[in-house]
């Protein structure tokens, strides 16, 4: 069992856990993988309401580092942080869920706007205009963005995570996928994700790529399609909430 491209200490430490379990290398490693849990909390904390304490996600990130360290399997061929940045976020979004973070009537608006895409994009054979979603919700198209404003701190973070918008809290913990079933219907859920983004009005199929493809900022995703920082997030909540509406349609979400 070999850890590469480590310095020589911390190459030391892990074979000292991965042959002996030795206690002082375990909290070795943990000290010295504590900034990723910080850059995931970091990533995922990021737009979340400030009623959230960061201080909270990286405890529970912790936990999750702790866990990546105890399963850690070299033999397996994934390198450590990819496998401990799933454990962390995976933590960081059961600690969320516990603290239910998200009201019971924004997630009960995402699925009305969700359901609502469903229901016109079936009936009109094309995706309707937000003058459409607000006559359908029975809202004025006012109310329609203040909606979309408050769905908008629950779809930050993983494309995945933002697809839940809506969705009753549930365990969200990650796992790297080892067994070949599971990464082939990964792979196929990934591929239908995207196919039905290609199907999304331009200005959503943009905004969804500059996001999390390209990684921008929602002010400067604001600064490239010509709109204010304050309507991004009501895009980007729309874009999701429409894709989740096809994925949901497609049988995937």
């Amino acid at each position: 069992m070999t850890i590469v491209d480590l310095d020589a200490d911390l190459a030391m430490q892990w074979d000292r856990w991965l042959r002996r379990r030795s206690v002082a290398a375990r909290e070795h490693l943990i000290v010295a993988y504590a900034p990723l849990v910080k850059f995931v909390a970091g990533r995922v904390g990021a737009g979340l309401p400030s009623s959230v304490d960061p201080g909270d996600l990286v405890s529970s990130g912790v936990l999750g580092l702790i866990d990546a360290v105890e399963r850690y399997d070299p033999q397996r061929g994934v390198k450590f942080e990819t496998f401990a940045t799933y454990r962390i976020r995976g933590a960081i979004y059961d600690g969320l869920r516990a603290l239910d973070w998200v009201p019971r009537s924004v997630r009960a608006r995402a699925r009305q706007v969700s359901e609502a895409f469903s229901e016109l994009e079936s009936s009109n054979g094309r995706p309707p205009n937000d003058d459409e979603l607000a006559d359908h919700l029975h809202v004025s198209r006012q109310q329609l963005d203040e909606w979309l404003s408050s769905i908008a701190s629950t779809t930050v973070g993983p494309l995945e995570r933002a697809l839940d918008a809506g969705a009753e809290p549930h365990t969200l913990t990650g796992e790297v996928p080892v067994v070949p079933s599971n990464v082939v219907e990964e792979r196929e859920v990934r591929q239908v994700m995207r196919d039905e983004i290609d199907k999304l009005p331009d200005r959503e199929k943009l905004v969804l790529s500059l996001y999390y493809d390209e990684g921008l900022t929602l002010a400067q995703i604001g600064r490239v399609i010509g709109v204010s920082e304050r309507r991004v997030p009501q895009i980007h909540s729309k874009s999701v909430l429409h894709l989740r509406a096809r994925m949901t349609a497609a049988g995937v979400a």
